[in-house]
């Protein structure tokens, strides 16, 4: 085995679990990787990065589909919308790309408003992406259903991604309906972005699903695991009375759970800065403090229902601490595969990573 893919395991594994840091205690997280992990075979958030690093390339058309509108004074949600223009930043700084932020009319303030922290400049037409540089697109996407479907026709008739990318997107169960963690009925708060993700996914398009719950587009993929152990989850379970429980019966062909979507989508852009050695392309700690704190000001609300800067629960120094950390990670990986080989080939002789 080669010293990059030892570095590659080990560093992907020390990013997973930065990523699923429990701060609640109750265990959701170490569920939900569990069966992750046994589908990927591989550190979940590396696995997704060497996949978006192979098929992006100067000048692609990325989406990243993002916004979860919770019943709390019917507001969006902080998890995700900071997380995705970060991921859009990384995508532009590391490999001239041209992301696009698909999500419902209620994140559009802190679209407009993230999108100067990144440094980027914002379009509404995906034209104008590709006479641009540095520059990044938001599209508002349709609560209802017939203008999602119609709007996805539209997208997938004229520019094809390189990549989709979701990020605490809510996708429906196999009844239809889209819930919040509690088994309520969310579905006409939610913007139906998963019809896109699912035509995309269905032209082979590179998809990437990342979640921390299991009402999330892409959590499909683990399905069983998920009803058999996350609350409100199995057939019947859930709060609404559709039937369905809460989990979303929309797959990926890739996916990252941790402890808050955000971590771990942060992960996957550490990954990506490691595999083009640019530490750069990872948010620093003022950056990550700034995008927080101007989302909550720009109207998004912590999940608890407070209008604070706080993801999930979890405080603003908290999540620029796990940040921190994912950086120290991707520095030192690159630092000691520049130093001279003392382990590498001898670990690698004793044949623990080859299986």
């Amino acid at each position: 085995m080669k010293r990059e893919e030892i570095s590659r395991i080990n560093l992907g594994n020390s990013l997973d679990k930065l990523s699923n840091i429990d701060p609640r205690g109750y265990g959701v997280c170490n569920i939900l990787y569990k069966g992750a992990r046994e589908y990927t075979k591989y550190p979940l958030t590396m696995n997704a990065a060497e996949k978006l690093a192979a098929a992006v390339k100067d000048g692609s058309l990325v989406y990243i589909l993002t916004g979860f509108v919770l019943p709390t004074h019917k507001k969006a949600e902080m998890d995700g919308i900071v997380s995705s223009m970060l991921l859009a930043r990384a995508l532009v700084k590391g490999f001239n790309a041209r992301p696009v932020i698909i999500c419902p009319e209620d994140n559009i303030p802190a679209v407009k408003s993230l999108s100067a922290v990144m440094g980027l400049h914002l379009f509404e037409n995906i034209d104008d992406l590709f006479n641009y540089t540095i520059s990044m697109g938001v599209i508002v996407f349709p609560k209802d259903i017939d203008e999602a479907k119609k709007l996805t026709d539209d997208l997938c008739g004229k520019y094809t991604p390189d990549a989709v990318v979701s990020i605490e997107a809510p996708g429906p169960n196999k009844c239809g309906v889209y819930h919040n963690a509690t088994g309520l009925d969310v579905t006409k708060l939610e913007a139906k972005a998963d019809i896109l993700f699912c035509r995309l996914k269905e032209e082979g398009i590179l998809n990437i699903a990342i979640c921390d719950l299991g009402n999330e587009i892409g959590m499909g993929t683990i399905k069983e695991h998920i009803q058999k152990y996350i609350p409100y989850a199995a057939d019947g379970t859930c709060s609404c009375g559709c039937g369905g429980g809460i989990v979303s019966d929309v797959s990926a062909d890739n996916i990252i759970t941790a402890a808050v979507s955000d971590w771990g989508c942060a992960g996957m852009i550490a990954a990506l800065a490691y595999i083009k050695k640019d530490i750069d392309i990872l948010q620093d700690e003022n950056l990550q403090r700034e995008a927080i704190i101007t989302a909550s000001r720009s109207g998004m609300i912590d999940m608890t229902g407070w209008v604070v800067p706080a993801v999930d629960g979890v405080d603003c120094e908290t999540n620029v601490h796990i940040l921190s950390l994912m950086r120290d990670m991707v520095k030192s990986t690159i630092q000691y595969e520049n130093t001279g080989d003392n382990w590498y080939s001898r670990v690698d002789k004793l044949g623990f990573f080859k299986s």
